[in-house]
Formats: structure tokens, C-alpha cells, sequence
């Protein structure tokens, strides 16, 4: 019997190639299966099937974790405000392990052999799928021709169309990886670290002018409305903050960070859902959190994001991170305001039952309520007791007058 082999089946060049030489050239039985989580349209995902058994494949499969991977991980970096290195927010590397654990899921279910996927040798995609199949496929091989043989893009055109495949992968100046959480954009100017990107480069185009206000509500840190109306369904929500915000070409940005493999890597991406709901979502957490709520839940989500962007989503500590992170945002509840313009936006307000800025015992800057002026004083000299102590010691070391 044959072997059966599992291939992470994006439709693009790598992965084409992979199916067709593996059914022609090595005899596997190959199941391909296109993991969706968010970033391919009802048209390309038939194409993609059709493209499938066109190479050769007796199975075609796509598999949705769009709202898995909003359960799992989407939801915790909107609780944790998770921008890596403040920038980026982390899109498509955080849905590569999601890509990974349905296929290694669907490797199981068939009772696979093998699973093979169309990754190079240079970049941090190689390790997340690789991890993720070793830990969970322990007994299944890993397969990468491109990696493995170190194929150009024309050796594998050229191997497609003298078997009959014709298809247009021509190479474009830009390779974009499209999700629910944004959208990177990689090659032309971006290889140059002199350039930026232009216009023309971004998939969305700015259609709107003036100015305009958008509502987010969040029920303990999920998003539950925009500009008014309730969504029940989170992906939904996320994907009309898209649609609005990306008219105004909001959320792009560049992005440079150490990867994986140890070399700096730097990519565009344009990811105005993203942008706007963490920037909503932080400004309603300093609204509604403790100081110490904030620093803590600080720290420990940037340590969340850095594990999920290296691939160690399945690191046991995650769970105890997410844990922590969902605890906090059980006060996290109203609805901010934004503004929005061309190419930027801003934070307005806040309308929360939560809020701590509206409280009784004063006001900032007008009024104390809580406590007289002699308390007000005491507290001062008391503050202050390390530095006099530290000065009446050190008189050489005060500042010059």
C-alpha cells in the first residue's frame, strides 16, 4: 500500500510542487489540506481544491480554525495588549501554530505517514511547523523539499509545467500573508533597509477622508459591540473594525525583530483591526485597572507574545499566562471612543460602570475628598524619608544649584 502523506496545502508555488512531486515522483498517497484561519476567501479556498486534485492529490480538505484560533490565542493578546517589540501584532507567525496543530490534527485522524509542508530553509515558518509536528506526530516523518533540496522558484515552475501544471507564479515584487489579525508584506523595498514601503505596495487603498468616530464595546476585555451594535460573533466584530479602519489606512506599519532562526528580519504589514482594538482595549484597562493590574499584566503578556512569536505556544507556562491574563479582565468592561483620520487615529473616551477615575474621594488636579491637607502633608514627609535619610549622609552627592 501506498504511504499516506499530509500536505500543509496553501495553493501557492511550494506547496503546488510539493504535492505533485510526491504523488509522481515518490508514490505517497497525498492528502492535502488547507488550514484556514482567516485569511482566504470562499474563492480561493475553491480553487485551491480544485488546484489540488489538478496536482494530483486524492484528498482535498480545508480546515476552518478561525474560531479556535480567536479561543486560544487572539483573545489573550487583545487581553494582554501583545505588540511585539511595541510594533507588530504578530500576525501571521501566530496563526502558523494554529495552521500547524489542525494539520498535525488531521495527520492523526487518517492515520498518516508522514506530513510535508513548503517552508525554506530561511525563515521562522520552518520552526513553527516542525515543533509543532514533532510534539504532536512524534511517529509521523517531516517532509520539505523545498528545504531539503534547496529549490529555486524556477526549478519547481519548471517541474510543474513539463508535468502539464500551467498556472501564473510569476514573482511578484511583494509576497503577502493575509489574516483576520493583519496582513505582512514582504520583498521590494522592504529589502533595503534604507526604504520604505509606497502606496501602492498595501492591499487596501485609503477611500475615506475627513474624520470619523468609532465605537468599540468590550464585556471583560472581549470585544461585544462596534459603533453601537452587539456582535456575539467576535470574528465578526474584528472583521468590520477592518473594513472601517482600513479605509483610512490605519494600522500599517514596519516591523524589524530577531527571528527564530537568529538572523533580524524586518517586514511591512497593514493591520488596522488589530491597531485599533488593542489601542481601545489598553486605553480602557487604564481606566479600570489597579497600577499593579496594569505593571504585572505588562510583563508577563510580553513574555506571552515573545513565547507565541517563537513557536512556543504549547510551552505549559502559556496556559498559566492565559490563566492570569483572563483574570484581570474581569472589571475590563465599556466603550471607548476613537477617532479616526487618514493614516491615524486617536482615543477620545471611556463609558464604563468601572471606571476608577470617576470616584469619590477626589479629583485629579481639583479637589481631595478622601483626605485633609495635614494628611496630605504627612504622607509627603513621609514619602520622602529614604531620600533624607539617603542626602543627610551624602550631602556632597545633592544636585547643584
Amino acid at each position: 500500500m501506498k504511504k499516506k502523506v499530509v500536505v500543509a496545502f496553501s495553493g501557492g508555488l511550494d506547496t503546488s510542487y510539493t504535492v505533485m512531486y510526491l504523488t509522481k515522483e515518490m508514490g505517497y498517497e497525498v492528502y492535502a489540506a488547507c488550514a484556514n484561519t482567516g485569511g482566504f476567501s470562499a474563492e480561493q479556498l475553491a480553487q485551491n481544491e480544485k488546484n489540488a486534485y489538478r496536482l494530483g492529490a486524492v484528498k482535498y480538505v480545508t480546515l476552518d480554525v478561525t474560531r479556535e484560533y480567536y479561543e486560544k490565542s487572539l483573545k489573550y493578546m487583545v487581553y494582554g495588549n501583545v505588540l511585539r517589540n511595541g510594533t507588530y501584532p504578530i500576525s501571521v507567525s501566530s496563526e502558523r501554530i494554529f495552521q500547524g496543530m489542525a494539520i498535525a490534527r488531521y495527520a492523526k485522524e487518517i492515520g498518516a505517514d508522514a506530513i510535508a509542508h513548503g517552508s525554506t530553509g530561511a525563515g521562522n515558518d520552518q520552526v513553527r511547523f516542525d515543533m509543532t509536528f514533532l510534539v504532536m506526530c512524534p511517529e509521523m516523518e517531516i517532509i520539505t523539499l523545498t528545504r531539503d533540496r534547496n529549490l529555486s522558484r524556477n526549478e519547481e515552475i519548471y517541474y510543474l509545467s513539463s508535468h502539464g501544471y500551467e498556472a501564473d507564479f510569476t514573482k511578484l515584487k511583494y509576497s503577502y500573508n493575509v489574516g483576520i489579525w493583519g496582513t505582512s508584506i514582504c520583498g521590494g523595498e522592504i529589502l533595503d533597509s534604507t526604504r520604505g514601503l509606497p502606496e501602492s505596495a498595501y492591499l487596501k487603498q485609503v477611500t475615506r477622508k475627513g474624520s470619523e468616530i468609532l465605537s468599540i464595546g468590550f464585556s471583560k476585555g472581549e470585544i461585544c459591540s462596534v459603533n453601537g451594535k452587539d456582535y456575539q460573533d467576535r470574528i465578526a466584530a474584528i472583521q468590520e473594525i477592518e473594513k472601517i479602519g482600513s479605509a483610512y489606512g490605519i494600522g500599517r506599519d514596519m516591523h524589524v525583530g530577531d527571528t527564530i532562526i537568529g538572523i533580524k528580519g524586518r517586514v511591512g504589514f497593514e493591520a488596522a483591526a488589530p491597531m485599533l482594538i488593542i489601542a481601545a482595549h489598553k486605553f480602557l484597562e487604564k481606566f479600570t485597572l489597579s497600577k499593579w493590574q496594569q505593571y504585572w499584566k505588562d510583563q508577563v503578556a510580553n513574555w506571552y507574545g515573545m513565547f507565541l512569536h517563537e513557536s512556543q505556544y504549547m510551552e505549559p507556562v502559556m496556559r498559566d499566562i492565559e490563566a492570569m491574563l483572563a483574570s484581570s479582565q474581569r472589571n475590563v468592561n465599556g466603550t471607548v471612543t476613537l477617532e479616526l483620520k487618514p493614516y491615524c487615529f486617536s482615543t477620545v473616551g471611556v463609558d464604563s460602570k468601572d471606571d476608577l477615575v470617576m470616584n469619590k474621594l477626589g479629583e485629579y488636579g481639583e479637589g481631595a475628598k478622601g483626605w485633609t491637607s495635614d494628611e496630605a502633608k504627612g504622607f509627603i514627609k513621609v514619602t520622602s524619608t529614604p531620600l533624607r535619610a539617603y542626602y543627610l549622609s551624602h550631602k556632597d552627592e545633592l544636585p547643584d544649584d
